[in-house]
């Protein structure tokens, strides 16, 4: 426990890579340091690519994994869902911190990730929230001492800014030792590394087809202030984010049409 006052009066923890996730862990050390109680309510299992899914059509059984510590057999979304509208309802959290990921969450692939998903229900509910996740160059070689080292200070500036109204900040930590990582930069979300989703077509040893999606990327030119631009140059990200995807060009578009007598 670190000597510095804590901050966050009652922190809700979670995540999309699992409740056994070393992410988790290393998110639990740094809430430690910040707040006065720490909950994690997070998936039983991997939930990666769930978003902001919340489970409408099936029961949710929760397991209990010690004092403030449970499992859910469901999404990042129902898991703070459950944290907030039950396990906690006593006494809701004042903070949602989702991650640390196992990988960087940017651009437009952010719309398929768990751990900004769970941030975002977060702020549906109207509570501020922040997703964290490390940049690697491969799942299996993670620099997860760079989030460690970085994350309390990342979090301390952060929460020391006043917002009006509950914010999701989507935060990236670049692939580096924390002494060469550059510092925090506001960033804008961008294009990021997502490509394409692929299919692979297998059949199991019944002879039965079975497939399998794996996302595909590459490096692409995106603006200075990007997520992306920001990582590439071992700087820290933090990007605010939040529900409304309507596409403002677009609507300028369709009211010049419309109002120039196109037809439907």
């Amino acid at each position: 426990m670190s000597d510095i006052e804590p901050i966050i009066e009652r922190v809700l923890l979670t995540n999309d890579d699992g409740i056994d996730a070393p992410g988790l862990a290393v998110l639990e050390a740094v809430a430690a340091e910040l707040a006065h109680e720490v909950w994690v309510v997070a998936p039983e299992r991997d939930q990666s690519g769930t978003s902001h899914s919340i489970s409408l059509h099936s029961p949710l059984r929760i397991a209990q994994r010690g004092e403030r510590h449970f499992s859910v057999h469901g999404t990042p979304g129902d898991c703070v869902v459950m944290a907030v509208r039950h396990l906690m309802k006593e006494a809701t959290p004042t903070l949602v911190l989702s991650g640390i990921n196992r990988g960087a969450n940017l651009g437009v692939e952010t719309m398929f990730s768990g751990t900004v998903g769970a941030a975002m229900t977060g702020l549906l509910l109207g509570l501020p929230s922040i997703a964290l996740s490390q940049a690697v160059p491969d799942r299996k070689s993670v620099r997860w001492d760079t989030a460690r080292a970085l994350a309390p200070a990342v979090l301390r500036r952060l929460l020391s800014i006043t917002h009006n109204t509950p914010t999701c900040l989507n935060v990236n930590f670049p692939d580096c030792d924390a002494s060469e990582a550059g510092p925090l930069a506001v960033t804008q979300q961008g294009t990021g590394y997502f490509e394409s989703i692929d299919v692979f077509a297998h059949i199991d040893p019944r002879g039965i087809d079975y497939h399998w999606m794996r996302f595909q990327h590459g490096r692409r030119p995106d603006a200075p202030d990007t997520e992306a631009a920001i990582i590439s140059a071992r700087g820290i990200s933090v990007t605010p984010i939040h529900f409304d995807r309507t596409a403002q060009q677009t609507v300028l578009t369709l009211q010049a049409g419309l109002e120039a007598g196109a037809t439907v």
